[in-house]
């Protein structure tokens, strides 16, 4: 989803007085939904993004509407988007420089010309140049509910009421929110795991055939698929595909969770078997280890409570990110410990193991790359334990 402010002036069009009044279209107008695919440059173009385009030869018009703008300097942007209070912009400029763009970034660009009467195009356009006034162009950004591909949707249900008719039933799979994301995030594993971790429960639920189109591809089979009651004909007159993006080999990284996760698990056995050996505890594993992983916790509690984030909500993978894990690795850099963390490491070791045993049971998908990491947290548990007990 396209959510970057297009800073070069030249990606930018400015409307004249006359056009932000409400341009008359002529009988030659066309509306056209636009879908660009995805992109592997960050994260969020992972997911593509959708635009609405207006043109008019006649008049000289031609524009895309994008809402998916945001802007660094609006008051408090930082501590609103770490709140959660995320707000969103649409935006309009020229097309064929924001087509271009996605051109250049070899990404696909399909464009689904609409079915419209001239009344409806009008109401259309008469929406959308409404919409990009100053006072009314900002909304309220929800990641799944009301996103950049989202607002598409909401564009014509807004502007044409009951005329458009939007059949599901090409929809027949059975996925949650979470199965969508995670579909689109098969080449940015890190990316997919930050979203596994941050985000709880609300993700897990079994997605409506309606709620698939926070995603652009969606935007697009649903419009493929609508009616225009008005006319009783299918919503799309025609589909062109304007660039057919070149595929492209995904290399190697080693950078990888498995790999990386696997390596932490290596050293954290190794280090736990020679301590048994030892009778010895290695404090300095445990305090780097489970202050990192309490710090996770910290944040995750953080972002179900004290936040906007409705995503972010009954997060399980607090069953492994304990945030009292940070005070515990507090206490270890003590010299004279208290007898209850001895305790507390029986009880971390009994939760991790029920965790991995009922791994795939949960309600919560928990990201799998996570299992070596739990798995660490289950041996320097037993290993404290065991050796504490042994050396009161």
């Amino acid at each position: 989803m396209k959510k970057i402010l297009f800073l070069i002036s030249s990606f930018f069009f400015t409307f004249s007085t006359n056009f932000a009044q409400g341009p008359r279209l002529s009988n030659s107008s066309t509306i056209s939904v636009l879908t660009f695919g995805p992109g592997q440059e960050e994260l969020y173009s992972a997911f593509g993004h959708s635009a609405i385009r207006l043109y008019d030869s006649i008049n000289n018009i031609d524009i895309a509407f994008n809402y998916g703008v945001f802007d660094f300097n609006q008051p408090h942007f930082y501590l609103n988007f770490a709140r959660g209070y995320l707000y969103y912009m649409v935006d309009a400029y020229s097309y064929p420089d924001f087509r271009d763009y996605y051109v250049e970034h070899n990404r696909f660009v399909h464009e689904q010309i609409l079915n419209l009467t001239p009344e409806q195009k009008q109401k259309v356009a008469d929406f959308l140049v409404w919409n990009i006034q100053p006072k009314n162009k900002t909304y309220r950004y929800d990641y799944f509910y009301n996103n950049c591909a989202t607002k598409i949707r909401d564009a014509f249900e807004s502007a044409i009421p009951n005329e458009v008719a939007f059949d599901s039933t090409f929809i027949k799979t059975d996925y949650t929110i979470r199965n969508l994301t995670d579909i689109y995030l098969s080449q940015q594993p890190w990316g997919d795991l930050g979203i596994d971790i941050c985000l709880g429960l609300p993700m897990d639920k079994k997605a409506r055939p309606f709620e698939y189109m926070f995603l652009p591809d969606y935007i697009e089979s649903s419009f493929d698929h609508a009616i225009n009651k008005s006319v009783n004909q299918p919503l799309v007159k025609k589909k062109v595909i304007v660039y057919q993006s070149v595929e492209e080999k995904t290399s190697f990284h080693w950078f990888h969770p498995w790999i990386i996760f696997g390596i932490i698990f290596l050293i954290g056995s190794y280090i736990t078997w020679k301590d048994w050996q030892q009778k010895k505890l290695s404090r300095w594993f445990d305090v780097i280890f489970f202050a990192t992983i309490g710090a996770i916790g910290i944040l995750l509690l953080f972002l179900w409570t004290m936040t906007d984030h409705q995503a972010a909500a009954k997060n399980f993978n607090l069953f492994w990110a304990f945030p009292t894990h940070f005070i515990v690795a507090v206490v270890l850099l003590k010299k004279n410990q208290p007898k209850w963390i001895t305790h507390y490491f029986l009880f971390n070791a009994i939760l991790t193991a029920i965790l991995l045993g009922v791994w795939y049971l949960l309600p919560q998908s928990l990201n799998v790359f996570l299992i070596p990491i739990v798995g660490v947290s289950l041996l320097r548990s037993l290993v404290n334990f065991i050796i504490r007990k042994q050396n009161p």
